[in-house]
């Protein structure tokens, strides 16, 4: 009697484990598989033009990409990724290397009046989204217009 009483309640714990599990692994879990993750300055290099970016232009190009709003998500056809690296516009990017742990993320962030694209690499995977972020499109738009002006 003691022993099925025991295994019941363990068979009750297990299962109010797995119907609720705790905020941290959910969250863990979450981390693992998601699209646009938040990077930090310490271990992104931000580059643009080719030039890298340093101190505040570096630090508020981050936080408006962490900040940004997840719009929706583009697909990319195999065969078609060259095209979405660099597309027909002729936008200079924003080229953000991130090293998380063990992996090597590259996004390459496209500047539009609207909206940002973003391309995201690792290992041989690419995947493309569109966010809204304020900083990086008043800072392409403001480099636009000194491009036309030159």
């Amino acid at each position: 009697m003691t022993w099925t009483f025991i295994l019941i309640t363990i068979a009750g714990i297990i299962l109010k484990f797995l119907t609720s599990p705790p905020s941290a692994l959910v969250g863990w879990v979450l981390n693992k598989f998601e699209l646009h993750p938040k990077i930090d300055a310490e271990n992104s290099t931000v580059t643009y033009g080719g030039e890298y970016l340093e101190g505040d232009k570096k630090q508020s190009v981050i936080d408006s990409f962490n900040g940004a709003q997840f719009l929706y998500k583009n697909h990319i056809f195999p065969g078609k990724e060259a095209s979405y690296l660099q597309p027909e516009t002729g936008m200079i990017p924003h080229i953000i290397k991130y090293n998380r742990k063990n992996k090597n993320i590259t996004f390459h962030v496209f500047a539009y009046d609207n909206h940002v694209d973003v391309v995201k690499q690792w290992k041989k995977k690419m995947a493309s989204y569109t966010l809204d972020a304020d900083y990086i499109q008043k800072m392409a738009s403001s480099d636009n217009r000194l491009l036309d002006n030159a």
